[in-house]
């Protein structure tokens, strides 16, 4: 059977758990900020794999990296040494200022490997008394989608008939340094927290917010750790979002974008004595930190600074953000973000977000919606002027589009 023959998007809801629902399109190819369809309809993608692709799909300096490596070797485990393995720790130790670091494969594994660490650290540094350390978090977060993290989500549709849960965790309102200094005890052993809440819409705290939690945090011996697995290498238009600010965080996480989306690749990066705190056989994993990974990582982050996809996401991304803050439609609520993470939130009686997506797809571009009323636009990070000015262009239309 030919792939012709085939009804790709009825053959996954036969077969498949029910777990998502995607835009319409079924995808084969892509390049650069492009990808095709299996009919050859050409799309701007406009998702970029939730940031994943920063580095433009099927990269070719990193293709060759993953390809190069593929047929030297993949997989040891562990369990050996790999020629690889070193280099990744002291290159994204030099590009981030890390002192230490644990390489993982996903960005939830990261925050729970995150969450173990800053534990042990309470207990055995810190002094807190065994089985009592706290984590604050915020509400509407989003930090992945395993047991242990969905416990302390606030969407009932991430955490809904999946308990119990394990405690542990408080919850504060994003943005507010008042209700985390009201929260913090002696027993608060860290502050887990996006800089930008990317799921809730891209939610951008207030200026200053950053500030005020880094001396909080210094000041109650509280370890700051920043989920930057969607902001982080480029995407806000700095290497990471904390800079918007000035501020380093104690723990810093890392994913997607790591390995340009040819791999899954996480880190957990560490400026004190954290990391420290794990011995042989307390954590680990069997293709975290792989010859593979290490190398295609490698390569994703030299192109992300040789080639200047930093900047240029804080050159193009403030001009969509002008450019989205010039359409004039009684549809939009609200028009926010920083570098290319961005997102027009709707009115609530423009109808869903998902309605102007699947618009948007017929006109050429792939975005997606969040809580009902937002779409967010997170190109890569190697889309051109031109590029912005063409999706400004079927953005505005579609805006302003009459579904009555």
């Amino acid at each position: 059977m030919s792939s012709s023959d085939i009804d790709f998007i009825a053959t996954e809801a036969r077969f498949g758990a029910q777990n998502y629902a995607p835009i319409g399109v079924v995808l084969s190819r892509g390049e650069g900020v492009w990808v095709w369809d299996t009919e050859g309809n050409r799309y701007l993608d406009c998702l970029s794999a939730y940031s994943a692709v920063s580095q433009g799909h099927c990269h070719p300096k990193i293709l060759a990296a993953m390809v190069e490596q593929a047929h030297r070797l993949t997989l040891t485990s562990r369990a050996f040494h790999n020629d690889q393995l070193a280099l990744f720790y002291e290159e994204i130790a030099a590009l981030t200022g890390s002192h230490k670091v644990l390489p993982m494969n996903s960005g939830a594994e990261a925050v729970e490997s995150a969450i173990k660490s800053v534990r042990k650290w309470g207990y055995e540094v810190k002094g807190v008394p065994d089985g009592q350390a706290e984590i604050i978090v915020c509400a509407n977060n989003f930090h992945g989608r395993t047991l242990g993290i969905v416990g302390f989500s606030t969407d009932p549709e991430t955490h809904g008939h999946f308990g119990p849960f394990a405690p542990g965790f408080k919850i504060i309102p994003f943005g507010d340094a008042a209700a985390l200094e009201q929260a913090i005890t002696p027993n608060t052993v860290a502050f887990l927290v996006e800089p930008i809440q990317g799921e809730a819409g891209v939610v951008i705290p207030p200026a200053g917010y950053f500030t005020k939690v880094r001396e909080l945090c210094t000041a109650n011996n509280v370890m700051l750790v920043l989920d930057e697995i969607q902001t982080g290498l480029g995407r806000t238009g700095k290497l990471l979002a904390e800079q918007h600010e000035g501020i380093e965080a104690d723990v810093t996480l890392l994913g997607k974008a790591l390995s340009g989306g040819f791999y899954p690749v996480s880190a957990v990066l560490s400026n004190n004595d954290v990391l420290g705190t794990l011995r042989p056989g307390q954590h680990g994993s069997t293709f975290g930190g792989n010859p593979l990974a290490c190398a295609v990582a490698r390569a994703a982050m030299r192109v992300l600074v040789e080639e200047g996809m930093i900047e240029n996401a804080a050159r193009q991304g403030a001009r969509f953000l002008d450019g989205l803050k010039d359409i004039r439609a009684n549809t939009i609520r609200e028009v926010r973000g920083r570098g290319l993470m961005l997102a027009v939130e709707l009115h609530p009686e423009a109808g869903r977000a998902r309605r102007y997506c699947e618009a948007l797809q017929g006109k050429g571009i792939l975005a997606k919606d969040t809580h009902e009323q937002t779409i967010r636009i997170a190109p890569p990070l190697v889309i051109t002027s031109d590029q912005v000015d063409w999706a400004l262009e079927r953005l505005a239309t579609t805006l302003t589009q009459d579904f009555s």
